[in-house]
């Protein structure tokens, strides 16, 4: 399946290759999350330290091949403009979903990382129980260590889209090569 092509479909706007092998679990990438940036450190199966240590998510990436980095931008009133940041990351996370769905359907032990923390439970379970949908849980870029802007450098997607913009980036990593023939970008 061409997932780049597929990740359009789904309407992300921007869409890359990247290669597991160029993604870097950075301490100070982890270090953002202890510090609280997010407000979710500690209280999600999804989050460190509930997703593994920086050392069992580097091993993990080291099980794929390549994998389709995808975006979604809005474009901002003005630098304030939080209903469009908002409304940006609604579209985004939903858009994810179901490409990490069809993802896992095609390959169930793909990883599907995410922007922001997941909110598929209003209350997680953990530490006490158990992740309630382990199987469409889905784990931050941040959470696994990657610093976005390397990914999608590596990926030879743009990071920054100009002033007044908010875009937010995802991955999803398969075992194997990512067949695709659409560019980058």
């Amino acid at each position: 399946m061409d997932w780049c092509k597929k990740a359009q479909e789904f309407g992300f706007e921007h869409v890359g290759v990247v290669r597991a092998q160029d993604l870097e679990c950075l301490p100070e990438v982890r270090d953002m999350c202890a510090a609280g940036r997010c407000g979710a450190f500690g209280t999600r199966w999804t989050c460190p330290p509930g997703c593994g240590s920086l050392e069992e998510c580097a091993a993990r990436l080291k099980e794929y091949g390549e994998g389709v980095l995808v975006q979604s931008t809005g474009m901002l009133d003005d630098p304030f403009d939080a209903d469009t940041m908002m409304e940006t990351e609604r579209i985004h996370k939903e858009r994810f979903a179901a490409l990490a769905e069809a993802a896992r359907a095609e390959e169930a032990d793909c990883l599907p990382l995410g922007a922001g923390t997941c909110q598929l439970c209003a209350q997680c379970t953990y530490p006490d129980a158990p992740c309630r949908f382990p199987q469409r849980a889905v784990i931050s870029m941040e959470a696994f260590g990657l610093l976005v802007s390397s990914a999608c450098e590596r990926a030879g997607v743009p990071y920054y889209y100009g002033p007044n913009t908010i875009t937010y980036t995802s991955c999803v990593l398969f075992h194997g090569k990512c067949e695709t023939d659409t560019p980058n970008g």
